[in-house]
């Protein structure tokens, strides 16, 4: 069992610790930290990323919280529509999320980036503070209501001090993912917004500034560390607050005012919606009316030649290299899942350790890792570096988290004495594993199978940092397409958008109807 735990700790040691140490390292080697301290510019980036993450934060708590109680305390039709509705902006790729904003919001701006990242984020909101919603008892605020208080002060009063562990845990995650939102940024910010993490890429690919990257690299790892010291704390008070609370309440049919609240959800998931119909028409959307010029044009390279590559062969890159990372990722997702549900309760504190390794590179931006890749692997035989492999090797590091926390709920869900009588009558642990495991955690094996190929499918920040212009995938050809002028190369653009959007719902359609953990859920 330790050697199979070598597999996936020892990917994390060679393609996670060392690229971001070697960043800690270069950043107060370099002379770059106290240089860029004493910039004021820095501080302004800093003051900006907190700002827009703080205020992308509220929004997406505001309008998370109506369709919470929704899908935690109403008995409706289409609340399974609702579930996957909101689930699929979460997993869209950020380039297609920031142009859908720009077809909206031509102009861009503060407005635009705090909308699309509260966009991004609804569903972790919604699905994290309805977790323990459906475990919050009613029967406290039926008395409150009883002795005569009004519906909102017994929510400020008793329903929502239940529910502050879960609002906050959804809260640390939203401002962490919105404090190192990257594409988001850098389509709908230009040169006017710029945060901590396209100033990052900015100094890296453009001013050749490794030394002022890497500085602003350790403050950026600075916020993160605290939105997941934050989050964890919000995480074992929600945990502590579910346990006191029994089993989850049935939800039931709104009365009186709770109407108004899901007038407001399902206005919330409308809005929803909105972006992605923008998108699909401006792809439809052409100088001589609608037409289908933007997808025709995707078998070229775009307006004078814009691209090394045609928008087909991009498509086709995109499905090899999420294909590899997909499976690599299963790889070590799953023998670290078996790895953790063996060692169980015996070696609690190895455990949780290793679980919290596994999960570090969620909370380091990707723009950040990929830049550790560039001043690292050189080291290793081959020179990484101008590898085709490089690219999947990274896509797999930010999905391996996402498979374990899919995969490993469901393995420790099942009964250990059924593993046992297993062995007891002779088989072997393969045939354990082969009769029992996969039989009963094979559905989640496919739901974290689909939902890792959306999410490497998308990648933008690492992969724009690393894969060659000969080898771009579909995400990076869009941020490329809108970055130069020409009509073509935006109806191009729009057009990848939609395919690729599509692509993504029906995936996550898939994943909702298996019905196997909350995929949205943090």
């Amino acid at each position: 069992m330790i050697l199979a735990a070598a597999l996936p700790l020892g990917f994390l040691a060679v393609f996670f610790v060392w690229p971001v140490a070697a960043i800690i390292r270069l950043g107060f080697t370099g002379g770059g930290v106290g240089a860029v301290l004493a910039d004021a510019d820095t501080w302004d980036l800093v003051v900006f990323t907190l700002g827009q993450a703080a205020a992308s934060t509220l929004v997406a708590l505001v309008a998370g919280l109506p369709v919470a109680f929704l899908l935690a305390r109403c008995a409706l039709p289409g609340t399974g529509f609702v579930r996957a509705a909101i689930l699929v902006p979460f997993v869209l790729p950020t380039v297609v999320v920031g142009l859908a904003f720009r077809s909206l919001l031509p102009d861009g701006g503060v407005a635009a980036i705090v909308l699309a990242n509260a966009f991004f984020n609804v569903a972790v909101v919604a699905r994290t503070v309805a977790g323990l919603w459906s475990h919050v008892d009613r029967r406290a605020e039926d008395a409150a209501r009883a002795l005569g208080a009004s519906r909102l002060r017994t929510f400020t009063s008793i329903t929502l001090p239940a529910l502050t562990p879960a609002i906050g845990s959804a809260a640390a995650v939203v401002f962490l993912f919105c404090a190192t939102s990257f594409g988001v940024v850098l389509l709908l910010g230009g040169a006017r917004h710029r945060t901590l993490e396209t100033e990052i890429y900015l100094r890296t690919v453009e001013l050749l500034d490794l030394p002022g990257a890497a500085a602003l690299s350790l403050l950026q790892l600075a916020a993160v560390v605290a939105a997941l010291v934050a989050g964890a704390v919000a995480r074992r008070r929600r945990e502590t607050s579910m346990r006191l609370r029994g089993r989850a309440e049935t939800a039931r049919r709104p009365v009186g005012g709770e109407w108004a609240v899901v007038a407001v959800a399902y206005a919330v998931v409308a809005l929803l919606l909105v972006p992605i119909g923008s998108l699909v028409l401006r792809s439809l959307s052409t100088k001589d009316g609608w037409g289908l010029d933007g997808y025709r044009a995707l078998a070229g390279t775009g307006y004078r030649g814009s691209l090394q590559v045609s928008g087909v062969d991009a498509a086709i890159n995109s499905v090899r290299v999420a294909t590899d990372a997909t499976l690599l990722a299963l790889l070590l997702g799953v023998v670290a899942s078996v790895v953790l549900v063996t060692l169980g309760r015996a070696r609690s504190r190895l455990v949780e350790a290793m679980d919290t390794a596994l999960m570090l590179p969620l909370g380091v931006s990707a723009v950040t890792v990929g830049f550790g890749y560039l001043i690292t692997l050189d080291a290793l035989p081959g020179d990484l570096r101008t590898s085709a492999a490089l690219v999947p090797l990274a896509q797999a590091l930010v999905v391996t988290p996402l498979v374990i926390r899919m995969v490993l709920p469901v393995l420790r869900s099942i009964d250990d004495r059924l593993r046992q009588a297993a062995a007891t009558l002779g088989a072997s642990p393969w045939r354990v594993w082969r009769e029992v495991d996969i039989p009963l955690a094979g559905r989640s094996f496919l739901a974290a199978t689909a939902f890792a190929y959306v999410v490497a499918l998308g990648e933008f920040g690492a992969t724009s940092f690393l894969v060659r212009p000969d080898t771009a995938t579909l995400p990076v050809v869009i941020g490329r397409l809108v970055s130069r002028p020409g009509e073509l190369n935006n109806q191009m653009a729009y057009a990848a958008c939609t395919l690729l959007m599509l692509v993504t719902v029906a995936i996550v359609m898939l994943v909702d109807c298996l019905r196997v953990g909350s995929v949205g859920e943090f």
